[in-house]
């Protein structure tokens, strides 16, 4: 995984922040056809890769 940040200027921000990561982590698993246990770690690497411009499928290779 890479090494990178993400910063968020509110709690409200951060809020819609996570509520983009979860409806893109809920597409992730139908596509996956399971649940990801693994999911904060998914999470986590699509809002830094959000923060940082980046594709949002690049998460996608996060965990499966």
């Amino acid at each position: 995984m890479r090494a990178m940040s993400a910063a968020y200027d509110s709690a409200a921000e951060l809020a819609q922040a996570l509520r983009r990561a979860a409806a893109a982590h809920g597409k992730h698993e139908e596509e996956i056809g399971h649940a990801d246990a693994d999911w904060p770690t998914w999470y986590a690497q699509y809002m830094v890769d959000e923060q940082a411009g980046r594709p949002a499928e690049s998460a996608q290779g996060a965990s499966t």
